[in-house]
Parts: C-alpha cells; structure tokens; sequence
C-alpha cells in the first residue's frame, strides 16, 4: 500500500506535463440540461422522514426514457414504496468491468424557518446555487444523468459499461439505504471493477483553488448509547444519586476527553501533499505532522477543525432524553453519542475508552446496533492519474492529494462488498464555507458547471482502453 500511495502523489504533487486544456465548462445546451436535472431533483422533497426519494428516481427515470434509453436497462426499486433507488445501464464494448457512478438522492432534513429562503427552491443568488441537496448530493446526482444523457446522443462508446446508481437514505441510513439494498438483492445490477461516489471535493481558500481531493477511505460510524436508571421518586423529596445528574456528569467528562491523535498510511500522504501547497510555519507543520510529530499535531488540530477531526477518532453527544413527569425524579437518562472512527480503531476499544472517560458505574456505555466497518481503497495508478491528469487539464497548478473524509458515504458499504470506491466531484468549496447538512446550503455556480465538465471528462479518460492527452 504504501509505494502506490507514494507513486501517486509523485504523479500529482509533481504534476504531469500536458500540452492541452480541457474545457472548464461544457457547451450551453449541456449546463441548460444539468441545470434543470439539478432544479428538478433539489424541489423533490426527499428527506428522510418528511419526503421519498421515489419521486427523484422517477424524474431521472423519465429524462432516461426520453433520451432513448431502452426501459430494459433501466430499474427502479428499493426496499419500500418510498425509497426508491435507480440503476440505468450504458452499454460498452465490454472489454473491461463496469464503472459504477453513485449518488444519494435523500438529503438531510430542512426546515423553512431554520433557512433564509425555501429550501426546497433552487435559487441562484450572487453566484450561489442555494437549496437542500446543492452540495450533498443532488449535484453530482444530476451531473451523472445529464452526462449520460449527453453520451448517447454523442453515440459514445465505452470499453465498459457505465452504470449510474443514484440511491435512497444516505443520510438515514437503517434498512432503506439504497446501496446496502442493491448489494443484497441486486448485487449484478451494480456489480463493477469500481465506484466513483460524492466524499472527495475540491478545496479552495479565499478563493483560490488548493487542491482536488480523492477520497480513498473514511471513517466508520459508530453509535454509542449512555444511560442511567434510578428508581425515582417524588420531586419534592429531591436525592443526589438523580440519573440526570449523573448523565450530565458523564456527557461533561466527555467533553473533556479526546482520544489520541495520530496519521495513518492514508493521512500521512494527505498531510505530506498539503504541505506543498502552504507556506511558513503552516506548511513546516504539515510536514512534521506527516512525520509523526505529536506537537504538530497539537497544533495542527487546535488550528483546524477539519484537521482536528483527520487525526483522531471523535465523539460527540447528539440525542438526549430523560425523565417521564415534571413532578417526579427521573427513572431514566440517556444521550446517543455519534462516534466518527479511524480505520484502524477498533469497536471496543472506543466503547471502553468511552466508559473510562465517563468514570461512573451508574452509566452504561453500550453501542447500538453493529458497525459497518469498510476497508480503504488501494490507491491505483490507473485512477489516479486519470483524476491528476483532467484536474491539471482543467486546473493547470491544482494538485490531486488522496484523502479520508471525517463523515461518512456509501462507498463504505461497497467497500465492505468488494467494489473499491472513489470519492471524486471536481466540485470545489472554500474550506471555511460548508454548508452540507447546515442551513442556507450552496454551492457555487460557476463550481457547478466546472464539475459538470470534470466529471464528463473524467469518466471518458477512464472508459477508455487508451486514454488521450
């Protein structure tokens, strides 16, 4: 593992001599039909509780259809009426394995009153695309229908077939999430030599675009439950031994308590690549931390809280409930603890650190349910020269630095399955402005139509059997 990784980023630290440019934006006729894809898709209420994904997979079904896309090769199903996924089929010669390209279709819930404007409206506004879904993930699901649409009417012809799985509950996860779906009862729909997924973006700073990062790996999650039972009372006959007052106790000395901070193959890389884009005490810290050393990293992590959460394992309180009347003591406390896991960490060894930090019997730690653990991609040449190739094209100066994002995808599921996942958008955000999962979520216009343009090109380099400059 580590000589790919090495020979990688040789290839996009140094760069790759390359006589032309790509297009950064497609011809207007394409932007006018991502456009709409993107329109249609963000105003389709697809949350979680408050809305379906069906209604989203059967736009997408309709554009297929209307494009001269035999019903055949297209399927939509899912676990309930609800959660509808799509899987379309483009044919190639079928020298090589499919490339599977993945998107969620559910979004995080929105309410109007938390936003600026209806979230569910796709509104361009001073160069920003604002809505629900604009980032996480209905761009790249619209990008992905819009490109194949645009590939039937070129007659393109693939050395795969490409397959577009555009998917439900992402973000709610349990038993309608798509891809967990497919794998186990239509695994020869999506079955591929590899993915390309949302989890790797484009990182600019004050404007100016760093780096295009390709996600190789991610954290796994992992739910933790505290909870204190007491027999209660009457509330005018208060005790100290209260299960609230316990929990708080426990939830305070989690909030103190940090697990270790260290670098792994992956982040090693990404820190040591980064370094070569900063300057003074910044990039002499990325590189000792790339190195190992535990006092940059301190810093590091005091200074970021993305790089805060690339060197270590967090966990942090997000549900509470406790208490059955207003007039009696509580029987029951709990809080759900959401875990975001190194690779190399292990469930016990993060459940036990937990119950450490907690220091009191009269709270259990306990994990819910059983985590997905999903090993990381090898990092082949093939890919990612691919990527630093149409990045330079695109980006002449911008780097390709293999990452491990901090949250979560799909791509840890087809991991878990045998299928190598790439998280790879060519979307770029400011590292200080991302919205995903926030209020008034955006993204920029002008990065919307530059991914619209990457990911068209790169799908084509990689479905060819000779790649051309």
């Amino acid at each position: 593992m580590k000589r790919p990784i090495l020979t990688a980023l040789a290839i996009s630290a140094f760069g790759i001599a390359i006589p032309a440019h790509a297009q950064s934006t497609r011809p207007a006729a394409e932007q006018a039909l991502a456009r709409e894809i993107y329109k249609e898709f963000i105003e389709i209420q697809s949350g979680f509780t408050t809305g379906s994904t069906t209604p989203v997979a059967r736009a997408a079904e309709a554009r297929l259809l209307a494009a001269g896309f035999p019903a055949s090769d297209i399927h939509v199903d899912g676990a309930s009426p609800t959660k509808m996924n799509l899987v379309v089929r483009y044919h190639g010669t079928g020298a090589r394995k499919p490339i599977l390209l993945l998107a969620h279709t559910d979004v995080v819930e929105a309410k109007r009153e938390d936003w600026s404007m209806d979230p569910f409206k796709l509104i361009e506004k001073d160069g920003y695309f604002y809505g629900r879904g604009t980032g996480d993930d209905k761009a790249q699901a619209a990008v992905w229908i819009a490109n194949l649409i645009q590939y039937k009417k070129e007659n393109f012809k693939p050395d795969r077939d490409l397959i577009v799985a555009l998917t439900a509950d992402e973000e709610g996860g349990g038993p309608f999430n798509g891809v967990d779906w497919l794998v186990k009862n239509h695994r020869d729909w999506i079955d591929a030599d590899y993915a390309l997924n949302e989890g790797g973006w484009g990182e600019s700073v004050d404007g100016k675009k760093i780096s295009n990062d390709l996600q190789v790996s991610e954290k796994w999650l992992m739910n933790v439950r505290l909870e204190v039972h007491n027999k209660g009372g009457h509330s005018s006959l208060p005790v100290d031994d209260n299960a609230i007052y316990h929990l708080a106790g426990a939830l305070t000395r989690i909030s103190q308590f940090k697990f270790p901070l260290k670098t792994n193959e992956v982040t090693a890389a990404y820190f040591k690549a980064m370094a070569k884009t900063e300057s003074g005490a910044t990039k002499t810290d990325l590189e000792q931390v790339a190195a190992g050393s535990q006092a940059a990293m301190q810093r590091v992590a005091k200074g970021s809280v993305q790089w805060n959460a690339t060197l270590r394992t967090t966990c942090i309180p997000t549900m509470l409930e406790g208490g059955h009347a207003l007039n009696a003591l509580p029987q029951l406390a709990a809080a759900t603890v959401n875990c975001r896991v190194l690779p190399e960490d292990g469930i016990e060894y993060v459940r036990s650190a937990l119950q450490k930090a907690v220091a009191d019997t009269a709270v259990a730690v306990t994990v819910i349910g059983t985590p997905l653990i999903g090993p990381a991609s090898p990092l082949r040449a093939d890919i990612m020269q691919a990527v630093s190739t149409v990045t330079s094209q695109q980006w002449p100066g911008v780097v390709t630095i293999p990452i491990m994002v901090m949250g979560g995808t799909d791509g840890r599921s087809l991991r878990a399955a045998g299928i190598p996942t790439y998280g790879m958008q060519g979307f770029f955000f400011d590292r200080d402005d991302i919205h995903f999962h926030g209020s008034d979520e955006r993204m920029k216009v002008q990065s919307f139509y530059e991914g619209h343009a990457f990911l068209y090109d790169l799908v084509k380099r990689l479905s060819k059997a000779t790649p051309t400059s």
